[in-house]
């Protein structure tokens, strides 16, 4: 695959961290429950600072360097349902959950493919984090979908 396919993976990818923030946000301002509240407010502050580094490889004077030789099979995404403050708790968590699991593999598989080392390790930050959220977010879906099991 070529740089340009990367780059536009990477601006597909900083929509979807937009997506995320302002969904993230919304709940924020919506939920009544303080701690809830804090929780969806620090996962937005996060999914913006995931969108400031992805614009930064979109705006650097650096050449991006990844292996051109694999294919990345973005095609696995681009079916997605919009966020929605209108779906039921446990399915917005849900669908956040799998939108997490997504980014998180995007982003490992752009630190698998780059061949520079700085761009790689930012990448697996990325995943990190993204990973993070989607472990917070299995257990308060968790707590939510299986009450009867506290």
């Amino acid at each position: 695959m070529k740089v340009e396919e990367y780059k536009t993976i990477i601006s597909l990818a900083v929509g979807d961290e937009i997506e995320a923030y302002e969904f993230y946000l919304g709940v924020s301002e919506k939920v009544k429950d303080r701690n809830l509240k804090t929780i969806f407010k620090g996962l937005a502050d996060e999914e913006k600072r995931h969108k400031i580094s992805l614009e930064h490889f979109l705006s650097d004077a650096r050449p991006m360097r990844f292996n051109e030789t694999k294919d990345y099979k973005i095609s696995e995404t681009v079916d997605k349902p919009r966020l929605s403050l209108d779906m039921k708790p446990s399915d917005a968590i849900a669908l956040a959950m799998k939108n997490e699991e997504d980014a998180m593999n995007t982003y490992t598989e752009l630190a698998n493919y780059s061949t520079d080392q700085e761009q790689k390790e930012v990448f697996m930050a990325l995943a990190k984090m993204e990973q993070g959220h989607k472990a917070r977010l299995e257990d308060m879906y968790t707590n939510m979908a299986f009450p009867e099991a506290w």
